[in-house]
């Protein structure tokens, strides 16, 4: 049972090595920036050493080691990202994939190889820390997030407004567009445009108003309460530190030892706030979100997702217009389900299917109903 279960280990570890190798390769060849390249160069030399214990392992077994198989679909998609928007653009969906081998080796933590090669994934995080942006606090939170960055991937205020535009401008404005199709007529299609572009620019400005209100108001909340904190911590800086010693006290330390780190962190009082806000609000100052670009990224993403149901009738009429509408809105449903999956880790064809299965279901509904309606009209 343990040599099957090794086998399995080793030929899932193999292939994701042979996956990071490609896709770490590609990256370097395409960065510009020297410093990155050589990262990227750095952490592909060390996935070929992982790949090497892998097929040395199933030589041991005296399993063939299979030939190089193309690529997964993952990260071919990533590096076509990465070559069209550079490879700063695909940082989130690289540090999912680092994210998605260690949830596969956590699976087979038992096996001797796997103990050996998290080490050296623990230097690919420390290489990465150092790509966004160098050295963060020393709190327990920020500690974790510098050495496990993929668990923060896709956290960022512009992606989730972003990913939520386009998927919410394709259901939305495909709803629409159906429902007024369905209640006229195949000679009345200036309906459906008029109707679609309509929805097309009072979703993306509802949108934009929308994230750029929510976003505004939490960084203004959230910024409230950090001065706040900076003004307690420059009025009573007896009580804060109390404070700090406490919240390691209650993390297990021994009172000396929680008196100490405190009194350390209260040397510099940007390490103590930074702390306080960390451990006592739990936030993180270096990510409020952007409102502007939340705002920025609903606006186009909505606008781009609500365009695709559209065209067709622009283009075209009559039931051709229906039928090329529900084509491609159905493939682009389908294409942002699968690209999410890129940040999640979530099958593809799986992530793909229910972003669909859900456009479908309110497109339809609509469809009908703006038939029923326009029938007894």
């Amino acid at each position: 049972m343990q040599e099957i279960k090794d086998r399995a280990a080793s030929l899932a570890g193999l292939a994701l090595e042979r996956d990071a190798i490609w896709l770490y390769d590609r990256l370097a060849a395409l960065e510009k920036d020297p410093a990155r390249r050589d990262a990227f160069t750095k952490i592909a030399t060390s996935e070929r050493r992982h790949a090497a214990i892998w097929e040395a392992k199933l030589a041991s077994l005296g399993e063939a080691v299979p030939a190089h198989p193309r690529p997964s679909w993952r990260v071919r998609q990533i590096a076509i990202l990465a070559r069209i928007f550079g490879t700063r653009a695909v940082s989130d969906m690289v540090k999912a994939l680092e994210g998605f081998e260690e949830s596969v080796y956590g699976e087979h933590a038992d096996v001797p190889e796997v103990e050996e090669i998290a080490k050296d994934e623990a230097k690919h995080a420390e290489i990465w820390r150092d790509l966004d942006g160098g050295a963060q606090a020393k709190s327990a939170r920020a500690a974790m997030s510098a050495r496990e960055p993929w668990h923060r991937a896709g956290g960022s205020g512009t992606l989730r407004a972003s990913i939520f535009g386009v998927s919410d401008g394709l259901v939305s404005n495909a709803a629409l567009v159906m429902g007024i199709a369905g209640a006229t007529t195949s000679t009345q299609g200036g309906f459906v445009v008029l109707a679609g572009a309509a929805g097309l620019l009072a979703g993306a400005f509802s949108m934009a108003a929308g994230e750029y209100v929510s976003m505004r108001s939490q960084t203004e909340l959230l910024e409230r309460q950090i001065e706040l904190e900076r003004a307690e911590l420059e009025a009573m800086p007896d009580e804060e530190e109390a404070e700090i010693a406490a919240l390691y006290r209650h993390r297990g330390f021994p009172e000396a030892e929680a008196h100490a780190i405190a009194k350390r962190l209260m040397a510099d009082p940007k390490v103590a706030l930074e702390t306080l806000v960390r451990e006592e609000l739990g936030l993180d100052p270096e990510e409020l979100g952007s409102p502007w670009g939340a705002a920025i990224g609903s606006f186009f993403s909505f606008g781009v997702g609500a365009i695709v149901p559209l065209v067709p009738f622009i283009l075209l009429s009559g039931s051709s217009a229906l039928v090329a509408s529900i084509v491609a809105t159905s493939l682009a449903l389908f294409a942002v389900g699968a690209a999410v999956s890129l940040l999640t880790g979530r099958s593809a064809l799986y992530s793909g299917a229910r972003q669909l299965g859900i456009g479908v279901a309110a497109a339809g509904v609509t469809y009908l109903v703006g038939n029923l309606i326009g029938v007894n009209v």
